[in-house]
């Protein structure tokens, strides 16, 4: 009789545990799974209590996310996807790839009521230009003083065809200013340095000093003032309002994993998770946690009127929005 090794028979029984580990895979965006973003450290609480292996993948921007999971199909490794908005859940939707979360979600802190049976929403936040007063000391106010400013200001925004932010601004001015977006499109284009395909490569470049205003949020200066104790980064309060981003959680349909995808949809809204975002994800979390929101975050600029359209209309005016925008940026 053949006796296994001692080696061998702990790879043996180490092999078949591992069969045994149920993977989740979720695809989301660049920063979410970054060393400073929340992927880490919500990948180590959910594993505490799940008894699955979490795979976090980084598939581009928002609007990357989306076309990524469609390119893919149903053969999509995706089990759960973390980072699309409501300016393309209509859009994914519309694929028939995400199947009802099937959770009752607790009571939420947003702007406005949620009712959507495929995603769940897990934070928010206001669309805004960012600066470094040290810079730019008075900024403009509005997207007309922005228009009306000197050509050699320089701003740095991201493709709507492959960053939610991208998306969110072309929405913005479209919110604001409907048909007449296409001036408001033709005054913005010189100032813009260049269009970046997602968030981090624009912010990046707004660091570095290239440009005096980046399209961000109203609470990326809460980073610089809690992480690196610089009050100098401010966002631009704009007359017309701010458009909101809410980022959202979904199933893929068909997943093997659909108990447990369903629990991390569950977990994001937890008052562990919840307590995560605010100073890693630098948004505001869809409920607020028991300790509240940090200190720092009361600084923070309140848009005096929210905008958002509802999601449903997004996708009828994406194409007009795109084809106002590329004109513009054209000439």
């Amino acid at each position: 009789m053949i006796r296994p090794s001692a080696v061998a028979l702990a790879a043996l029984l180490s092999s078949g545990a591992a069969a045994q580990t149920p993977t989740l895979t979720v695809y989301t965006y660049d920063s979410f799974v970054a060393d400073w973003g929340p992927g880490p450290a919500l990948e180590t609480a959910f594993e505490e209590t799940c008894g699955c292996d979490l795979v976090l993948v980084a598939a581009g921007d928002g609007a990357a996310l989306l076309s990524r999971v469609r390119l893919e199909g149903a053969r999509t490794r995706a089990d759960v996807v973390v980072g699309l908005d409501t300016t393309l859940t209509a859009e994914a939707a519309a694929t028939g790839l995400f199947a009802p979360h099937g959770l009752t979600p607790p009571p939420l802190d947003l702007p406005g009521a949620w009712d959507d049976p495929l995603f769940l929403p897990y934070d928010w936040g206001y669309f805004a230009f960012v600066h470094d007063t040290t810079r730019l000391a008075e900024a403009p106010d509005s997207f007309e003083a922005l228009v009306a400013a000197p050509d050699d200001l320089r701003i740095v925004i991201q493709d709507p065809r492959s960053s939610t932010p991208g998306l969110g601004l072309l929405m913005w001015v479209k919110a604001a200013y409907g048909a007449d977006a296409p001036r408001i499109w033709a005054g913005l284009a010189p100032k813009i340095l260049t269009v970046t395909k997602g968030w981090s490569e624009a912010y990046g470049l707004f660091l570095d000093g290239e440009a005096d205003m980046v399209l961000s949020y109203t609470t990326s200066p809460a980073y610089h003032l809690i992480a690196e104790d610089d009050a100098t980064k401010s966002a631009a309060a704009f007359s017309e309002g701010h458009y909101m981003q809410i980022e959202v959680s979904g199933l893929i349909a068909g997943s093997e994993q659909a108990a447990l995808g369903q629990s991390f949809l569950d977990f994001l809204l937890s008052d562990r998770a919840q307590a995560v975002l605010p100073t890693t994800n630098w948004m505001y979390p869809a409920r607020t946690p028991e300790a509240g929101l940090p200190a720092g975050f009361e600084t923070l600029i309140t848009p005096e009127r929210a905008l958002l359209l509802p999601a449903e209309t997004v996708p009828g005016l994406k194409a007009e929005a795109l084809a106002e925008w590329r004109a513009a940026l054209s000439q």
